[in-house]
C-alpha cells in the first residue's frame, strides 16, 4: 500500500486520540501511547518520525531491535490507549491490556484492532537539546528531560 493512502484520515486519528508505538526485542514485546510525530518523505523514501523520552522502557526496546510499528485505532481502544500511556512496561505486561500480532513486513509487533499499521526500521535517531529548540517548546514541554528523535523507514504500511 502506497504510504500515502489514508494519511488525512491516520494523521487526524493520531494526532487526537494517539497510537501505539510497539517493540519488539526477541519474545519480550511492550507498547505505548504516542501522539506526538510525523510522517514525510526524506532520501527517495516515506519515513515515520516519533520521539520517545530516555527514561521510557521502550527506548530499552529501540536501542536493542531497530524497528518499531505504529498501529492507530480510529476513534476506539481509548481504555488501552490510556492505560499504555500511563503505566510502564517495567510494571506491567502489556499483552493484558492489548494483543499483540507478528508485524508483516519486519521482525516486529502490532497491536490488534486497530485501523492504520506503519512498520518501521530506525535509520536515524538523534537526542533533542535545549540549543536546537525554541525556548517556548523548552519552557512549555520540557524540564531537562528532552526526547529522543527515532526517523523510521516505512517498510510497510497497510489498513486493517
Amino acid at each position: 500500500m502506497d504510504f500515502c493512502e489514508g494519511l488525512g484520515t491516520a494523521m487526524q486519528h493520531f494526532s487526537t486520540k494517539g497510537a501505539f508505538l510497539t517493540v519488539a526485542d526477541g519474545d519480550r514485546v511492550n507498547t505505548m501511547t504516542v501522539s506526538w510525530g510525523f510522517i514525510g518523505f526524506i532520501w527517495e523514501k516515506p519515513h515515520f518520525v516519533t520521539v520517545v523520552r530516555p527514561q521510557r522502557y521502550t527506548k530499552e526496546f529501540l536501542e536493542k531491535a531497530g524497528t518499531f510499528t505504529i498501529s492507530i485505532p480510529y476513534g476506539t481502544m481509548q481504555d488501552e490507549l490510556r492505560i499504555c500511556g500511563s503505566k510502564s512496561g517495567r510494571d506491567i505486561d502489556k499483552a493484558s491490556v492489548v494483543s499483540f500480532a507478528k508485524a508483516q513486513g519486519i521482525d516486529g509487533a502490532i497491536v490488534e484492532g486497530c485501523n492504520m499499521y506503519y512498520e518501521c526500521r530506525v535509520v536515524c535517531e538523534d537526542q533533542m537539546r535545549e540549543a536546537v529548540l525554541p525556548p517556548i517548546v523548552c519552557e512549555k514541554y520540557y524540564n531537562g528531560d528532552y526526547h529522543i528523535m527515532y526517523v523510521g523507514e516505512i517498510v510497510n504500511c497497510y489498513q486493517k
